[in-house]
């Protein structure tokens, strides 16, 4: 279901219309690059649509491979890279799936504004995916939607959006439950981002992989 939906906002809806697809990376990401949080290394975006933080991330000496279930974004992804001349992957693949399109490994993953789209019955094998890309002491940054975010109707765990889609808003205890398992989190907290139409509230967390599994 989720991936007809993206073929068809990827397909119908021009770019700059699309509500997450942002050129510019946002100021999270670029903090933690400035500051060297996160250094050039081998990285994976898992849900990159068009690639823009995947092409980012490439001029700043990272060896960047970005992920999408649309194969149409996947396309405009790697026209995009081209079009500036930027070396960077991408991949057509499911991340709920078995991800056998993917044979590395990588230093860092991320996931921007994707897990909202992941229902809570469907998490835990998407972060055991995010496990297995991760070399040993691996990061993992992710954001996602709050359930204290006003977008939507402003109330209520699922929300339905006006491209159809619908959304699960999220608390801190539940990412800090579902990531724990796994991971070793550096960071976990509510942040202000700054969307193509306003501000809304996130959970940004900041993560590393732990020998548990």
């Amino acid at each position: 279901m989720i991936k007809d939906q993206m073929e068809k906002i990827y397909r119908n809806i021009p770019v700059e219309q699309i509500p997450w697809n942002i050129e510019t990376p946002p100021d999270i990401l670029l903090h933690l690059v400035e500051t060297e949080k996160i250094k050039p290394c081998k990285v994976i975006d898992l849900g990159c649509g068009t690639g823009n933080y995947v092409i980012y991330l490439s001029t700043k000496g990272f060896d960047s491979t970005g992920v999408d279930i649309s194969a149409s974004a996947i396309d405009i992804a790697k026209e995009s890279a081209a079009g500036k001349e930027i070396k960077c992957n991408f991949i057509t693949a499911d991340v709920l799936g078995d991800m056998t399109e993917i044979n590395e490994l990588f230093d860092l993953a991320y996931d921007w504004e994707v897990l909202h789209h992941i229902f809570p019955e469907d998490r835990e094998k998407y972060i055991n995916n995010v496990y297995r890309l991760l070399k040993p002491g691996g990061q993992y940054l992710s954001v996602c939607f709050s359930e204290n975010s006003p977008q939507f109707g402003g109330n209520g765990k699922y929300r339905k959006t006006p491209l159809d889609t619908v959304l699960y808003f999220s608390s801190e205890d539940e990412m800090r439950a579902l990531f724990k398992t796994v991971f070793e989190i550096e960071e976990l907290k509510t942040v202000d981002i700054e969307g193509k139409f306003g501000s809304h509230k996130a959970i940004y967390a900041f993560l590393k992989k732990t020998d548990n599994k």
